[in-house]
């Protein structure tokens, strides 16, 4: 069974109006965030929309100076609908505040409030009598009554621990998933098992909100993925009455890709596949949605700007590395291109501002972007990168007079910056193209440029990796940066995306 997504979209939540179903997933530092995907059979999934283009906009968030979010920023959302309105709350691990967005329809707009606290990898319940629930935690799971608008813990309120994991279990019992079913609370969670690592989903039930809650591992199979546990997501019914869960894999420097898998019942307990395993077959939804379905990542000519529902006037099957700064960003459309010119000085692609991307999507994939680098000041990088934090980076360079190709990368022991020049160039103008391949894990890529006279590779293959470093999988990313001086300017047009998933 091959995973519903090819593109990293973990800590999913699911929900379902009518005959409609709705993923929310983690997005962490992009930009525009907290992406909602929209399916009718829960197998062709299509961008619904944006929650936010930013948070607090901090400095951090902007990547204005030396900081930055990756490996924090939004995550793991709950995703709830109660009387008419939608509600999507989640962490933010660089702010420490718990957000709470609300809205009277998925395509928003999406109004900001925050709930008094900070709840890991919280799950709001909408509880009968208008009572409201929150439940969060790692290893030790509480659940808190919430004032009945959320803004915080009702006072003298229910306070409670619900379940404790065990101390010798590596990851102890997080993301959690909160559900009243017929009568009964249920509390879903990811952890290890405890004589090896392997995530494992579990599931435990309350004949009340302040009753014991039991229960045990529900889900403990890898799918012939070298020994990667799934785990951590949604449970949720159809309109014929048929259960399914959606969690997710880590699959290595691809990300964390969701699977769906059948729930059936045992009394008032779920099972989850075929008693933890999961089928070789089963049955999903049939569409009642003709026609075509647009692939959440693609090609771009730049030739349009966009006004609603975008990444900030571009497609959106695009966001940005963090919050961008419009004003440095300039669109020609007669000519597809854009702009990008620099405030602030930097060494890395890492801490390049305004930097556009794309998910690498399973199995494998390409990108291609042509560079104009007419612009470009003195010690200025610009072209295209695979973007994780020990990065690859291949690129146009200026360098006094004379225009470079360069290959960048972080080595991984010590985190240094390695630069290679590769080859003078004639033309201020330069095509890059990184080919990626997660095929049984190998997680290479391949980096390449053309000035007029064919591709040529650089060296040997780049292995790339998932790091906690950024928490997420790797993107393809257009990135311009100053080393020296800032004000230089780099243009990007004619972006080719291509990918095979077998």
């Amino acid at each position: 069974m091959k995973p519903i997504l090819g593109v990293d979209c973990p800590d999913n939540d699911v929900i379902r109006i009518e005959d409609t179903y709705y993923m929310v997933s983690t997005s962490m530092y992009f930009f525009p965030g907290c992406e909602i995907l929209r399916s009718k059979d829960l197998v062709k999934w299509e961008h619904a929309a944006f929650v936010y283009d930013e948070l607090d906009g901090t400095d951090d968030q902007k990547l204005d100076g030396n900081g930055n979010i990756y490996g924090k920023g939004m995550w793991a959302a709950s995703f709830r609908y109660n009387k008419g309105i939608f509600y999507i709350a989640f962490v933010c691990n660089d702010t420490h505040k718990t957000y709470l967005f609300t809205s009277d329809s998925i395509e928003g707009p999406w109004r900001k409030s925050y709930i008094e606290g900070f709840f890991h990898d919280c799950s709001i319940l909408f509880d009968d009598n208008d009572k409201v629930y929150i439940a969060y935690g790692n290893r030790d799971i509480y659940i808190t009554e919430l004032e009945s608008n959320l803004s915080g813990p009702k006072k003298d309120g229910l306070h409670r621990l619900a379940v404790s994991d065990s101390k010798k279990t590596p990851l102890g019992y997080e993301g959690t998933h909160f559900y009243k079913i017929n009568g009964k609370y249920y509390l879903l969670f990811i952890h290890s098992l405890e004589n090896r690592w392997f995530r494992a989903e579990s599931c435990f039930v309350s004949d009340s909100i302040d009753g014991e809650f039991t229960g045990k591992d529900v889900f403990t199979d890898d799918c012939g993925w070298f020994n990667s546990g799934i785990a951590q997501g949604a449970m949720f019914d159809t309109p014929e009455g048929n259960w399914y869960a959606m969690l997710f894999q880590d699959r290595g420097a691809s990300g964390r890709i969701p699977y769906i898998l059948p729930v059936t019942w045992e009394g008032d307990f779920p099972v989850f596949g075929n008693n933890g395993k999961m089928p070789e077959s089963f049955e999903l939804p049939s569409s009642k949605k003709d026609g075509f379905i647009e692939p959440l990542v693609g090609s771009d000519d730049f030739m349009t700007v966009y006004d609603k529902d975008s990444c900030f006037g571009f497609k959106k099957i695009w966001q940005f590395n963090h919050q961008p700064d419009m004003k440095l960003i300039k669109r020609e459309t007669e000519m597809g291109i854009y702009s990008v010119t620099t405030d602030k000085i930097c060494t890395s692609p890492v801490q390049a501002k305004n930097t556009l991307t794309q998910r690498m999507h399973e199995m494998i994939c390409e990108a291609e972007i042509t560079v104009l680098g007419g612009e470009m000041k003195d010690g200025d990088y610009a072209g295209l990168c695979a973007l994780q934090h020990l990065y690859g980076f291949i690129g146009l360079t200026l360098n006094g007079q004379n225009y470079e190709i360069v290959y960048m990368e972080r080595e991984e022991e010590g985190g240094k910056e390695i630069i290679k020049k590769i080859d003078l160039t004639p033309s201020p103008v330069v095509r890059f193209k990184i080919c990626a391949d997660f095929s049984n894990r190998k997680d290479e890529a391949l980096f390449f440029y053309d000035y007029g006279l064919g591709w040529k590779q650089i060296g040997p293959k780049k292995k790339m990796r998932f790091r906690l470093e950024h928490f997420t999988g790797n993107r393809f990313g257009i990135v311009m940066f100053s080393s020296k001086t800032k004000g230089g300017t780099a243009s990007f047009g004619n972006f080719v995306y291509r990918y095979r998933n077998d």
